[in-house]
C-alpha cells in the first residue's frame, strides 16, 4: 500500500509527481500537518512497503516513509525521517527542491532551528511567494526568539543568584572581622 491509500496525506503523491511547476509547492502541507502523527497502523504500512522494497526502494516509497516518520511523535523516528530525506536530497539532484521544505519541517520538529532555517531559506530563494515556507519561517523565528528570551531569563536568574551568594559571603566575612 502506498501513499494513495491515505487520502488526508495526498501531498506525498504531489511531492514526487514529476511536475516541476508551482503545483508541487502548492501541495505542500503547512507545518501544523507535521504535528499530527499517522496512526501506528498507517506508519506500519509505510514501513512495511519500505522494507519490502529493500535495496531497490523507490524514491516515492522512501519519501512517503520519511514523511510518516517526521510526523511521528518519537524523536528517533523524526531523526530517521530527516536522514532518509537527506539521502534523497543528496542522491537525487532533480528532487532537491521538493526535499527542502520537508527537511526544514523535520529539523524544526527536532528543534534544529538553524538547519530548519537554512533549508527553508533555500526554498524561499527559489520560491519567494511560497506561503507554506513563509509560514514556517515565522514559526522558526518565533521559536528562536522564545528560546533566546528563555536563555536570557535563565542567565539573568543565575546572575542574580550568584550576586546574592557573593553578597552573603562578603557580609559573612565582614562580620568575622
Amino acid at each position: 500500500m502506498t501513499c494513495e491509500s491515505f487520502e488526508r496525506h495526498q501531498e506525498c503523491d504531489r511531492a514526487f509527481s514529476g511536475s516541476r511547476s508551482d503545483d508541487i509547492m502548492a501541495g505542500l502541507p503547512y507545518a501544523a500537518d507535521a504535528e499530527s502523527p499517522l496512526k501506528p497502523a498507517e506508519l506500519q504500512v509505510l514501513r512495511s512497503q519500505y522494507e519490502k522494497e529493500g535495496e531497490y526502494v523507490s524514491l516515492q516509497t522512501k519519501f512517503n516513509f520519511a514523511w510518516g516518520l517526521i510526523k511521528s511523535d518519537g524523536r528517533n523516528d523524526q531523526q530517521e525521517g530527516v536522514r532518509l530525506l537527506s539521502d534523497i536530497f543528496r542522491a537525487s539532484p532533480d528532487r532537491r527542491r521538493e526535499c527542502l521544505y520537508y527537511l526544514a519541517l523535520g529539523n524544526y520538529k527536532l528543534g534544529n532551528y538553524g538547519e530548519a532555517r537554512r533549508y527553508n531559506d533555500s526554498l524561499l530563494e527559489l520560491e519567494t511567494g511560497n506561503l507554506q515556507a513563509q509560514s514556517l519561517r515565522s514559526l522558526i523565528d518565533d521559536k528562536v526568539a522564545k528560546e533566546g528570551m528563555m536563555g536570557v531569563a535563565i542567565v539573568g536568574g543565575l546572575a542574580a543568584a550568584a550576586a546574592v551568594g557573593v553578597g552573603m559571603l562578603v557580609r559573612g566575612a565582614q562580620r568575622k572581622r
